[in-house]
This record gives structure tokens, sequence and C-alpha cells, in this order.
């Protein structure tokens, strides 16, 4: 039979909590075993100490005296000792039954009540021990040490007090187990639960975070996984709708012109090939970008850092946009300290200049101007790509960084989405300011090197 999560949680706490009872057996056999040894050293004590006390008798006498021999052993049941007296010849002289017998009934009943004597019971049997005076043997007397009333009320009472205890935190042991169990288990089993709903394709599934532990930090872990998988299946689905509605338009026109040359509607002229590769053209750019903003989205573009000396690099690229700016007699500036150095991929780096440069020069007209201004902020690296072109609507302005999406500029409505999935991946994050009419700034803010390194 297969044993669940909870079961084995279950079983679990059973198990340890039968060790912790097992060890208050053992712990009680230990102290039984010590109290044991203590009582068999005191009455050893006792015997001791009556067998002192009856050869002092026999010494002041110098015989054995039946009324002087009652009282020691009168006293010596009063300690818990039963005893039989004989003479040097073995000839019986007095026993524990006789010296209560010659005791008056106010005495006897005294020393009955202290002792734990009863006659019709026999604890054990008598031990032998000869007695002496000055070397010579005088007699000997035969002792049997019975259990003290004191000491048995205690064993019993601890026999029961243990006996309760195990029942009690036994029955407590297993609620406790019952309860821990669940709740131990319950977390765990809800994330398997959501596991497998995910893994059917229910994205939207969460669990319940319970605590701050390292439970309730691991349903947070899951949540936010959850929640990065089904903001990528939009993201695939969108890419996917908007990667078909781009690709219908020029194979419609390339399926269009190729039915019109085949039907020999349309002419198979230069111009028509032109027209065709063309559009041909547009496809690729439009898989490129798709490619690029993939590998972006997904950060498998293997980023390679380098230490940048930034102003010869800016430099190089706004030479190369230099004479397009010159075309629409537009000014492009470039504005960045000679010792600024930034640490990153010089190839995505590039990209990012480009693509906002690129913007730029759509954006600017006759007579414009375009900056670009490094410098550094309180986040590290700051590149700004700013024009005072036609600017951005208010409208378009929350929208500018969406794949596909397109501005009056035209354009495929990729390149600000593959801007800011670079960025991102280096560690940065892109802010865009336009208004309408008067020009747009994009700033780019990047995490400042991590000099020695």
């Amino acid at each position: 039979m297969r044993c669940s999560l909870r079961c084995k949680f279950l079983l679990l706490f059973l198990a340890v909590s039968a060790v912790a009872l097992s060890a208050s057996i053992v712990l009680r056999g230990f102290i039984m075993r010590d109290f044991n040894r203590y009582r068999d050293g005191d009455a050893q004590d006792r015997v001791q100490h009556v067998i002192a006390m009856v050869e002092g008798g026999y010494e002041k006498r110098g015989a054995w005296e039946p009324a002087a021999v009652a009282e020691d052993l009168a006293w010596a049941l009063q300690l818990d000792v039963e005893a039989r007296l004989f003479d040097q010849a073995g000839r019986a002289v007095l026993d524990t039954a006789g010296a209560l017998e010659r005791l008056t009934p106010l005495m006897r009943k005294r020393v009955l009540d202290a002792s734990s004597y009863d006659p019709d019971e026999a604890p054990g049997e008598f031990v032998p021990y000869p007695l002496f005076l000055r070397g010579e043997e005088i007699g000997r007397l035969d002792v049997r040490v019975l259990n003290p009333l004191k000491e048995a009320y205690f064993i019993s009472s601890s026999n029961r007090f243990l006996a309760v205890s195990l029942g009690v935190l036994g029955i407590a042991a297993l609620l406790l187990s019952l309860a821990a169990s669940r709740r131990l288990a319950r977390p765990v089993l809800e994330l398997a639960a959501a596991a497998g709903d995910i893994a059917g394709g229910d994205l939207a599934r969460r669990v319940r975070v319970m605590g701050s532990d390292e439970m309730g930090r691991l349903s947070e872990s899951f949540n936010r996984m959850a929640a990065a998988l089904q903001t990528q299946e939009k993201l695939r689905r969108r890419l996917l709708s908007g990667t078909a509605h781009e690709l219908r338009t020029p194979l419609a026109i390339i399926k269009g012109e190729l039915e019109g040359m085949m039907d020999h509607v349309l002419p198979v002229t230069r111009e028509a090939l032109q027209s065709l590769h063309d559009e041909a053209v547009r496809l690729t750019a439009i898989l490129d970008g798709v490619d690029d903003l993939t590998r972006a989205e997904a950060g498998s573009m293997n980023l390679r850092p380098e230490r940048i000396l930034l102003r010869p690099f800016l430099a190089a690229i706004v030479g190369r946009f230099e004479r397009l700016f010159a075309e629409k007699q537009a000014v492009l500036l470039l504005d960045c300290s000679r010792d600024l150095e930034l640490e990153a991929d010089p190839d995505r780096l590039s990209q990012i200049v480009i693509n906002l440069l690129s913007n730029a020069l759509k954006a600017v007209g006759t007579g414009g101007r375009a900056t670009v201004v490094a410098g550094t902020g309180d986040e590290g690296i700051v590149i700004d790509v700013a024009d005072n072109g036609r600017g951005i609507a208010a409208a378009d302005l929350p929208h500018v960084f969406e794949r596909f999406y397109k501005g009056p500029q035209g354009g495929l409505g990729l390149g600000l989405a593959i801007v800011k999935e670079l960025v991102e991946g280096h560690g940065g994050r892109i802010e865009v300011h336009s208004r309408e009419g008067e020009g747009s700034r994009f700033r780019v803010l990047l995490p400042a090197p991590r000099y020695g390194s």
C-alpha cells in the first residue's frame, strides 16, 4: 500500500514520540536501579546497626537475657528488620514474634505502626549473621529485611504516575502528530497539485502563502514562477499573433503578384520582380526582428560584457549617422566625458544606440537637431538620446516598448521592444519622455562598472 506524504510525516512523528516515551521508560529503569542499590545499601546499614546493638547488649549483660533481647528486637523491627536470635550452641533465644508478645499492648501497637511487619507475609528468606565478642562467637542472628511502607508507596505511586503519564503523553503525541503532519503536508500537497495544474496548462493557478518560513518562501517563489510562466505564455501568444499579422501582408502581396504573373495579368518585368524582392526583404527583416526579440526575452543572447571607454565608442556610432542627419540638414551632437567607462556587451550596446538614433533620424525634420549625452547618475551610467522632432502622442507613449506597436512613422514595431529587452538584459532600464510636436528623449540607465572585479 502506497503511503502518502501526510502518512509519512505521521509515521515519523509517531516514531519520534515513541522514542521519546521509550527514553522515559529507560530513564526510569536507571533511576530504579540506582534506587534499589540505595535501598540495598540502606538495608545493609540497618542490619549492621541491629547486629552492633545486639552484640552491645550481650557485652553489657554477659548473657542472652530474653527481656533485654526483646527490647533490641523490637527496636530492630522499627528499622524494618525482622530477626531470630540463637546462642552459641544454636538454641533459639528469641524471635521478633516472641519479642512483640513480651511488650505491653500500647508499646506493641506503636512498634507495629512504625514498621512494615506482617506475620502472615514472608517477604524473603532469613540471612544468618554470626555474632562475635572480642573474636569469640557468641551466637547467630538471622535477619530478614522488610519492605518499608514509604518505599513501597513511592515505588507504586511512581509506577502509577509513569503509566498515567505515558498514556496522556501518548495520546497527546498522537493528536499533535496528526495535526503537525496535516499542517506540514498541506502546503506541499497543494504545491504538488498546483504544479500538476500548471503542467496541464492552467497557468493562472496559484497557491496560498502561509507564514514566512521556508514553506512560505517556497510558495511565494512558486507563485512568482507561475506568474512568469503566464507572462511568457502571453508574450508568446502575442508574438505569434503579431508575427502572423505582420507576415500576412507581404505574403499576400507576393501571392497576388505571382498569381497575376501566372495569369498573364501582370507582366514579368524587372519592376515587378523588384517588388517581389522588396517584400521578401521585408519578410526577412520581420523574421530577423522576431528572432532578436525572442532571444532577448529569453536571455539567450550570450552577453559578453567588456570594459568600454564610452566616448570613442559613441563617437564611432554618431560618426556613421552624421551623414544621414546632414542629408536632412539636421545636426547630430555628442556630449560625453573622455574618461567615462561602462561595462557592457559592445555589440548589444551598439544595437541599442543605433536603434535609438534610427528612431531620432526618422523623427527629426529639416533643420532638426538630435543629441547623444552620456554621463553618470544616481543609478550608474546614463545615456540620453534626444531629438526635437515630431514627438510621440500621449496616447501612444505607454505602448512604445510593446512589440509590433507602430507609431505614425511606421516600421516593424520591434526596434524599441528589442532595445528594452537588451537594456534589461544588462541589468538596467529605459525611460521615455516626449511631447507631440516638441521631440522625444530616451534615457538608458545602466549599472556602473565594478572596479577591481
